[in-house]
């Protein structure tokens, strides 16, 4: 669940007359409560509780990439898909690429997980590898930026 997700479901909970509710998917729980001052929750790796200026939580999931471009603005390769992204082929082969390499359109430059289906993503035009924006394992959503790159 991403933080938009969590923020539109809290305030939907805000806005209703249900006093107590509790979510639970996968490794991802959070029990939101009315009662000022009740946060229970067990996040999952690399989570963070903020608190906001009402009574109920909000939480964000956050993860250091490989390689920060330290700048949003450019070219980006995007996930199609939610899934888990891997940049191997398999656990012990080299990546199928790195920052500085040179791709042709319709390179593999990894793959998206998704139902157990391996999907390769592939790149769209002919381009230069500026930065790795997700790490290997990590869960993506549809259109996370996955690769920085500069068009050739």
């Amino acid at each position: 669940m991403n933080l938009a997700e969590l923020k539109k479901l809290i305030e939907m909970f805000d806005n209703s007359d249900i006093a107590r509710l509790s979510l639970k998917q996968s490794d991802f729980e959070i029990k939101l409560d009315k009662q000022p001052g009740y946060i229970q929750s067990t996040p999952i790796v690399n989570t963070q509780i903020i608190p906001s200026e009402s009574s109920i939580p909000t939480q964000t999931i956050s993860s250091t990439p490989v390689s920060s471009s330290g700048s949003e603005k450019g070219d980006f390769i995007t996930s199609p898909m939610v899934g888990t992204f891997y940049r191997c082929p398999s656990p012990d082969s080299a990546p199928y690429i790195n920052v500085g390499d040179t791709v042709k359109k319709g390179q593999t430059i990894g793959i998206i997980e998704a139902m157990k289906i391996m999907n390769e993503i592939e790149a769209e035009y002919d381009c230069k590898i500026i930065a790795i924006e997700v790490n290997d394992s990590q869960p993506v959503e549809f259109g996370s930026r996955l690769i920085k790159v500069e068009k050739i």
